[in-house]
């Protein structure tokens, strides 16, 4: 089996991109994606790995876009991280996400939560800062009970201290990815909105804006829901892709390759993706 979505140290994962690589084969697993938020800093590391690992290293990364008025994830799979033109788009985005990040900072200010943008960096290992390292620090505080409240009551996509990214639409990424030789995929979009959401049309518009596959095996589905996309997929034909989202020990009890214990991704998924990628980098 197979994982394509998972995040280290460099952006909200507790995990090294070497030890990421060394679970990959202790679970078993053919092929491992590391898909950071945002960043390509992790992957050199990750993909030094490959001589040492059986299981597939592929490099990727997971762009945050604004679609229907709310936070999509998209994931770039095969990607060449030394495209140029790519690692200057990335890096773009980099600078603007440590502005928004201290405009969060100020906002949970203005709510009376005694938050620096100190306290909230030291508890990132890297300079990449993500929601996760600032709900841990609301819990810090005790404006929190847990990770899941910060973002519920404060920093949450419709938290009163969120502040969105400047808009990359899923067009936009679509287009970045395939030209870094990778392959666009919708993340968990049974998390996009609330669960009776459907995605017949927005998934057809999205297809249309260039997006290749849809994460039809994420852990957080239940089976109705996994058969729901699995059968969207092959309407609309896209390759249903797949992951555990693994962040190691900001999920406890999610693993790679099996999620919660039943997440199963099956090995044909690898190929039919990296059919999908640009002819000329194949």
């Amino acid at each position: 089996m197979i994982d394509l979505h998972s995040h280290s140290i460099f952006s909200d994962g507790t995990d090294t991109p070497e030890a990421l690589a060394g679970l990959a084969d202790r679970a078993g697993l053919t092929a491992l994606a590391l898909t950071d938020h945002d960043t390509l800093e992790g992957l050199g590391r990750f993909l030094a790995c490959q001589p040492r690992t059986a299981a597939e290293l592929v490099p990727g990364i997971e762009l945050s876009c604004r679609f229907l008025g709310r936070v999509l994830h998209v994931l770039g799979l095969f990607i060449d991280p030394g495209n140029p033109r790519f690692r200057a788009r990335i890096e773009d985005m980099r600078e603007r996400r440590v502005e928004r990040n201290r405009r969060m900072v100020e906002r949970l200010q203005d709510l009376g939560v005694a938050i620096t943008w100190e306290e909230v960096a030291a508890l990132a290992p890297t300079d990449a800062i993500s929601r996760t390292h600032f709900a841990r620090a609301l819990v810090g505080h005790g404006a929190a009970g847990s990770p899941q409240d910060a973002f519920r009551r404060y920093i949450g996509d419709d938290g009163p201290a969120f502040v969105p990214l400047k808009d990359l639409t899923p067009r936009d990424a679509a287009a970045w990815i395939r030209e870094a030789g990778g392959v666009s995929v919708v993340a968990h979009p049974g998390r996009f909105s609330h669960r009776s959401f459907r995605w017949e049309a927005a998934m057809a518009d999205l297809k249309a804006q260039g997006l290749q596959g849809l994460e039809a095996h994420y852990p957080d589905y239940g089976p109705a829901e996994h058969q729901y996309f699995l059968d969207l997929a092959r309407l609309l034909g896209m390759v249903p892709s797949g992951g555990s989202d693994y962040h190691g020990g900001h999920k406890p009890g999610q693993h790679l390759g099996v999620g919660t214990g039943s997440l199963h991704v099956p090995d044909e998924v690898l190929g039919r993706l990296k059919g999908l990628r640009p002819a000329e980098t194949v």
